[in-house]
């Protein structure tokens, strides 16, 4: 019998804690998920928004995609604190340093997922996530990025001029109610790119809350493009239950009005 997926749903998948350690001497707490008895067809690292306003490797989108994607897509799911951030998993050594030292932590999680040979390695950014992807991700072993609510702000438009000098698909998916950048200005923005892909996502905001199906099957539209489309909303066999209300304090949304610190990239 079809069981509806639901927030709290963990679909099967290998899922096992990792460590990634960083060239300037930090561990860093994460996990990986993967497809059972079969390998990948995509590897996702995902890269969480702002820690100091509760972002986190547990933010919302990114445990349903861990907790759904290896099971409906054959996709790698990697998902990790940067540094000073902390989860139900643990929290990674060091402390936040404004999109600065975290160039060490992508690179970490970009090594960890090269050494464990997970194919077609895409990153996976949300809000503060995003910048990072931008400033540190266009790494040979990187396939492509997808942005989550991309606000620019720590990144800079040499970034941009970086990924758009090495041809890599780019996908941001911006919600038409944005806190910090909306459609219409970001395709000012990522004209810079000419490869970059926007997407407008109708009634969105930039938690996803209420849309975090949507942006799966946009993520899963681009690194396994041979998936079935919309995902599944139900399931046929074994699935287990999360107690969401161990994320409740620790959610992103409980900081949706606090302003986002640090530059702008005008």
């Amino acid at each position: 019998m079809s069981t509806p997926i639901r927030a709290s749903s963990i679909l099967p998948g290998h899922r096992e804690d990792i460590e990634l350690h960083t060239a300037d001497g930090l561990r860093l707490v994460g996990e990986l998920a993967r497809p059972v008895d079969r390998e990948p067809v995509g590897t996702l690292v995902c890269l969480h928004p702002l820690p100091t306003h509760g972002g986190m490797m547990d933010s919302h989108v990114f445990r349903k995609a861990a907790w759904r994607l290896p099971a409906l897509a054959d996709l790698a799911v990697l998902r990790f604190n940067t540094r000073g951030t902390s989860s139900l998993r643990g929290t990674s050594e060091g402390a936040f340093d404004n999109a600065v030292g975290e160039r060490f932590d992508v690179a970490a999680a970009i090594e960890y997922a090269e050494f464990a040979e997970l194919p077609n390695i895409w990153l996976v950014g949300w809000s503060f996530g995003t910048d990072l992807a931008l400033k540190y991700g266009c790494d040979p072993a990187v396939a492509g990025a997808i942005l989550l609510s991309p606000p620019l702000r720590f990144s800079a438009p040499g970034d941009l001029t970086h990924w758009a000098e090495s041809g890599k698909p780019l996908t941001a998916l911006v919600p038409e109610f944005d806190d910090y950048l909306r459609p219409d200005e970001a395709r000012e923005r990522f004209a810079a790119v000419p490869q970059a892909e926007l997407v407008g996502v109708p009634g969105a905001k930039h938690l996803w809350v209420g849309d975090a199906e949507t942006v799966l099957d946009e993520v899963v539209r681009r690194v396994n493009p041979a998936a079935p489309l919309p995902l599944p909303r139900t399931w046929d066999g074994p699935m287990e239950t999360a107690d969401v209300s161990a994320y409740a304090d620790r959610t992103v949304a409980s900081f949706a009005d606090t302003p986002v610190p640090g530059p702008r990239a005008d």
